[in-house]
């Protein structure tokens, strides 16, 4: 038997019930993180409710996989830069996503994310989604550390 890895978000966030991202929404995208090198990386695996036309996932839902992938990309960087035990509540404050092209459901598709600009609280990070060994949407986002008094902030 192997023993199966938390992610980030099963680690940091169990209670978490973000759409994209929250271990404890059953109905969400439930998306798992992992630090490799120098960003994240996730694999994900559409189901046929997900999708925009015969085998083809839905751009809003590629939308929402790289909008939490890059949330959390930036949330485990401002943590490491700060020496903290657990990452700072991060929100997405901007981000833009381009479509390349259709995103195939047959296979999982990968997420990859790394931070493009870090400040104290706040990140900028570039990501990829790709299926098949392909690039089918990228993200450039800036995320920024929530504080007290914002609706984000403790929620995981």
């Amino acid at each position: 038997m192997t023993e199966r890895l938390l992610s980030l978000q099963e680690t940091y966030a169990p209670s978490n019930q973000c759409f994209g991202c929250g271990p404890a929404n059953a109905n969400g995208l439930r998306i798992r993180s992992f630090v490799e090198n120098d960003g994240l990386v996730a694999t994900w695996q559409p189901q046929p409710h997900h999708q925009a036309f015969a085998g083809m996932l839905n751009g809003g839902i590629c939308g929402a996989l790289l909008d939490c992938h890059s949330n959390w990309t930036a949330a485990w960087r401002l943590m490491v830069q700060a020496g903290a035990t657990a990452p700072p509540c991060t929100v997405t404050a901007d981000f833009h996503v381009k479509l390349r092209r259709p995103t195939p459901m047959t296979n999982p598709v990968l997420l990859r994310a790394r931070v493009a600009e870090l400040m104290p609280d706040r990140a900028v990070i570039e990501a990829d989604l790709l299926a098949d060994g392909k690039v089918t949407a990228t993200c450039r986002g800036l995320f920024v550390a929530v504080q007290e008094g914002h609706p984000a902030y403790h929620r995981w």
